[in-house]
């Protein structure tokens, strides 16, 4: 980011936006955070946020599924729900069937989807910036 500031600059707001202004919760953010991380082969995102998302309440294996890219078992509906989202954006080219798109917009709302959605670009984006540079995991 210190390589174009203007830009780096923007890209780091819109990250403390997605974490500390969007309605988002910690475990359900980190819990796509992760997502991200494995489906991008991010070394740096996935030693960056297991500790967040276990500060968040993800179980070892709960952390142990998202490192391998399995399904959770998730129970509850609002975090199934946004797993099931994540997961179709992040396997195909990120449009969804209409029937995805209203399954994930009534169990999550419209604003979740938006927040959810940007979270996984945002995520992206970075995932493709380190392994551009090369940047180590630790």
């Amino acid at each position: 980011m210190l390589l174009s500031p203007g830009v780096g600059r923007a890209l780091q707001e819109l990250g403390a936006a997605i974490r500390y202004r969007s309605g988002l919760g910690p475990r359900l953010r980190e819990t796509a955070i992760l997502m991200v991380a494995q489906a991008r082969d991010s070394a740096f995102e996935r030693h960056a946020h297991e500790p967040v998302g276990a500060a968040a309440g993800l179980t070892d294996d709960e952390l142990l599924a998202l490192r391998e890219g399995r399904d959770l078992g998730l129970s509850d509906p609002v975090e199934r729900a946004a797993w099931t989202f994540t997961r179709a954006l992040l396997d195909g080219s990120g449009a969804l069937e209409e029937r995805a798109y209203e399954t994930a917009r009534a169990a999550l709302g419209e604003r979740t989807l938006f927040e959810l959605s940007t979270l996984v670009g945002y995520y992206s984006i970075l995932a493709l910036q380190l392994r551009l540079f090369d940047v180590p995991a630790a």
